[in-house]
């Protein structure tokens, strides 16, 4: 027998009803409860990546061979840089890629053949195909100034870096990172030498 309420409801119509209803708020309360969450983790991801390790995409090919343009790389936080680093550092608001050269205080010297030399010692340069004096303005031999370092790119006959004074040399607080992993393409995941 079924029970009738206002004369066109049965009992079980509004039992029904019921459930249905607490279905949808409970659908409501878990969907938003997970957009929530995500939300959340996508913050926290970006606010990780833009403050202690930065995931950059290389544009160029000043560092051909090394990197190559379109390929990402991560460059963590860092303050103290050696002779051969790759660095990302800030510029004119982009973020160009180069490798260190010298630290502040040292001079550096080309010579015409594109040889470089810190202190007048030779650098020992593996990460380069072809040497180049490439656009160079500044007075050689140069002193790097107090809180800068010189870098230069990977190809050294295309690069513009602290050989001309349109760039000139980084401070650190232009510095983004130290460039150490390679993450895509798939196939040339590596360390950065």
């Amino acid at each position: 027998m079924k029970r009738v309420l206002n004369g066109n409801v049965t009992v079980e119509q509004l039992e029904k009803e019921l459930r249905r209803e607490r279905h949808r708020r409970s659908y409501r309360s878990t969907l938003l409860s997970t957009i929530s969450a995500l939300v959340i983790v996508a913050a926290v991801a970006v606010l990780v990546s833009m403050l202690a390790l930065p995931v950059l995409q290389v544009v160029g090919e000043s560092m051909t061979p090394s990197l190559y343009q379109g390929e990402i790389v991560v460059a963590p936080r860092g303050t103290a840089f050696q002779k051969g680093d790759v660095i990302a550092f800030y510029y004119n608001n982009k973020i160009l890629v180069k490798r260190v050269i010298a630290n502040a205080g040292e001079w550096v010297n080309i010579d015409a053949d594109g040889n470089v030399f810190i202190n007048d010692v030779p650098l020992d340069e593996p990460y380069i195909q072809e040497k180049a004096l490439g656009d160079c303005n500044i007075t050689l031999p140069y002193q790097v100034p107090d809180g800068k370092i010189f870098v230069m790119g990977d190809h050294r006959a295309t690069s513009s870096d602290s050989r001309n004074t349109a760039v000139g040399c980084v401070a650190q607080e232009q510095v983004v990172g130290r460039v150490v992993l390679r993450v895509w393409p798939l196939n040339r995941i590596d360390v950065i030498r």
